[in-house]
């Protein structure tokens, strides 16, 4: 069940919230349809759902709010606009990358690109798909972790009409197994033909929420709305007064006073009111639609617990449908059969359909999907949704549908999952391939310039870091990997479902830092070969000499460029944007090692010499000869002003990012 009570976007300067007060249900088994013109409010609705809008209200997900579940992915599928990835990734490593999130299988991103008919497009780039193929990606990525609920923003925008309707019947058959499916829409007719309610909204306001046949038979033709405390009597002379003109008039009572009256206008109502002294307190017309009139939806539905109901009450003669059952498509053909009403499969091979009562025979259920490698290439494959979303042993009979489906998504969990979704997220583009080239590139050249003009430390010609830069350019590489860490996640949302843009997880949080780290130490290293590399081919071993002791300046080297990645990282976490993650690691030379320096000169009442010794000595066990030196070096390390400074911005940072992600967990 997805109730959403009471939304409400935060107000604009002196104008009304875009959504305001909404409040609605999608029933499980059932597609709801949230209709309304372009900036009637529909994707801040979705987005105030999923809580990535500030405002009001709250959206329970089979009666949970999004952050108290522990896995959202799993949960709730989304699209939302375009699919948020890196514009140069593949298609094949965005969707193993939301495997390794969602913890699944990076086999099943394979198995939904045949599913969705995107398998030949998988070396293709985000960047270069059609509005159409980024459609069917973003309908894989949300039903990657098989969720039980589906929130769809326009998901039939840029489809041609038989891909639309591919797309409804898979819809259909994820609500048919017990799902939960609402998608938005600014078309009245799609609403009808592809959902079993329609909710109305204008204004950010709720305006219906009705069924799809009152739908269909309130809105979508031209009516009469009238308001008459005598609505019998007066229904009763609508009524004669058309037979005996023999005019096909529809008259329908909403309520204890209000009456619809379809095949009139308000000329032949108000006369005919008025000749038998009937009051009226309102007459109106009211179209839906300014199209032509469609048929009504058929009566025949599926209800919460599987019965059917009859639920449409038009009266009129509906167009008759070409053939047995079957409609005629926008270019003439025949469409495909609807799989509400027509209770044959879709295709002709695959298990049955989930309304067939009685066990299935298929096979196991750790297969996930299955695609129909029949279709023809460039459409839609025309597959059963009931025995493509599940295996054939998920399949069960109509009485069981209102319970959750049972998932048979096999979960890769455990302490592993956030590190495989970080390394794909960072390798599955050039990124730190180009940033680790430029890198050395720069790094040797500077080191030769520092060389050839003399009056440098070893170290720093060694690490090509002249005196008037903040920060050499490795460190400077590494804090730019930290920032794209959770820059990307903030401009290519990856995670948006996942309690907010990005989730506040301790796992996260680590795989990042640790991948971080590793892939600074890495940089480091190879600026560090690439430097005594070019030093030793054109100048010889002159500018290097020899090296006694390397493990206090190896130590400085290794925490500078690790705490310039961390830097990154929490900076852009905190700040949620890359450019601010990298200002964040040049901060450190420019504004806190000044103020660190500022702060500790001048006189002091007691000294702190031998500060180094006493912390040693506070060690319950006296520590090993072997690892004194080690322990000294890391001191020497952080008494530097730099590595104080790098330390205290790194504590300051971690409090941040801690204290926002507390902010974000709070809910009115």
């Amino acid at each position: 069940m997805l109730q959403a009570i009471g939304l409400t976007s935060t107000p604009r300067r002196d104008l009304p919230p875009l959504v305001d007060d909404l409040t609605f249900e999608g029933r499980p088994g059932c597609v709801t349809a949230l209709l309304g013109e372009p900036g009637s409010g529909k994707t801040t609705a979705l987005r105030l759902m999923l809580e990535l809008e500030p405002g009001r209200g709250i959206t329970y997900f089979r009666g949970r709010p999004l952050h108290r579940i522990p896995h959202p992915g799993r949960e709730v599928g989304v699209l939302l606009g375009d699919v948020p990835g890196h514009p140069s990734r593949t298609v094949r490593g965005q969707l193993r990358m939301l495997c390794a999130a969602a913890g699944v299988p990076a086999s099943r991103a394979d198995t939904l690109m045949e599913v969705v008919g995107i398998a030949g497009l998988r070396d293709q780039r985000l960047g270069s798909l059609s509005a159409g193929m980024d459609r069917r990606l973003g309908l894989a990525a949300a039903l990657l972790a098989d969720p039980c609920t589906l929130l769809l923003d326009e998901p039939a925008a840029g489809l041609q009409p038989r891909e639309r309707a591919w797309l409804h019947a898979l819809l259909r058959g994820h609500a048919s197994l017990g799902g939960a499916v609402l998608f938005t829409t600014s078309d009245a007719k799609e609403a009808a033909r592809s959902a079993d309610r329609v909710v109305s909204i204008a204004s950010g306001r709720l305006v219906a929420d009705q069924e799809a046949a009152d739908f269909a038979r309130t809105r979508l033709r031209p009516r009469v709305a009238v308001r008459t405390p005598h609505a019998a009597r007066l229904a009763d002379v609508l009524g004669r007064e058309a037979r005996a003109a023999h005019r096909p008039v529809e008259i329908v009572e909403e309520s204890g006073s209000r009456l619809s009256v379809y095949g009139s206008n308000c000329a032949e109502v108000g006369e005919a009111a008025f000749r038998h002294g009937v009051l009226v307190h309102q007459l109106a017309d009211e179209t839906g639609d300014a199209g032509a009139p469609v048929p009504p939806v058929p009566q025949a539905r599926t209800g919460v617990g599987g019965a059917v109901r009859n639920e449409a009450r038009v009266e009129v003669t509906a167009p008759v449908r070409a053939g047995a059952g079957t409609a005629a498509g926008p270019d003439g053909s025949p469409a495909p059969p609807d799989p509400r009403t027509d209770p044959r499969p879709t295709s002709t091979s695959g298990p049955a359909p989930a309304s067939a009562p009685g066990p299935a025979s298929g096979p196991a259920s750790g297969q996930a999907l299955r695609a129909e490698s029949a279709s023809p290439a460039g459409s839609w494959p025309a597959l059963a949704p009931e025995a493509q979303l599940r295996p054939a042993d998920a399949v069960r009979p109509a009485h069981a549908r209102s319970e959750p489906p049972v998932s048979v998504v096999r979960r890769v969990g455990g302490p592993l999952r956030p590190l495989r979704y970080e390394l794909r997220r960072v390798f599955g583009t050039v990124t730190p391939f180009l940033t680790a080239a430029l890198v050395v590139a720069v790094s040797a050249l500077t080191a030769l310039v520092l060389a050839r003009a003399g009056h440098t430390p070893r170290d720093r010609v060694l690490a090509a870091w002249p005196d008037l830069v903040p920060l050499p350019p490795a460190a400077l590489g590494a804090g730019l990997l930290g920032a794209l860490a959770y820059g990307e996640e903030y401009r290519y949302p990856a995670l948006a479902a996942d309690r907010g843009t990005v989730p506040r997880r301790l796992g996260l949080l680590t795989a990042k830092l640790g991948v971080c780290a590793a892939l600074a130490l890495l940089l480091g290293a190879l600026a560090v070969t690439a430097d005594a590399a070019a030093l030793g081919l054109v100048f010889g071993r002159a500018p290097l000499g020899s090296r006694a002791e390397w493990i206090a300046p190896a130590a400085s080297w290794a925490g500078l460029l690790v705490g310039c990645a961390w830097a990154g990282v929490l900076g852009s976490a905190v700040f949620r944007s890359a450019s601010a993650g990298l200002a964040a690691v040049l901060a450190v030379p420019v504004m806190v090692v000044p103020l660190l320096r500022k702060v500790l000169e001048g006189p002091s009442a007691y000294p702190a010499a031998g500060f180094a010794s006493r912390l040693r000595g506070l060690a319950s066990s006296p520590l090993p000869a072997q690892v004194d030196p080690y322990v000294l070096g890391a001191f020497r390390v952080v008494a530097q002003p730099v590595g104080a400074a790098l330390v205290l911005w790194l504590m300051v940072l971690l409090c941040a990012y801690g204290f926002t992600g507390l902010r974000g967990r709070v809910r009115w």
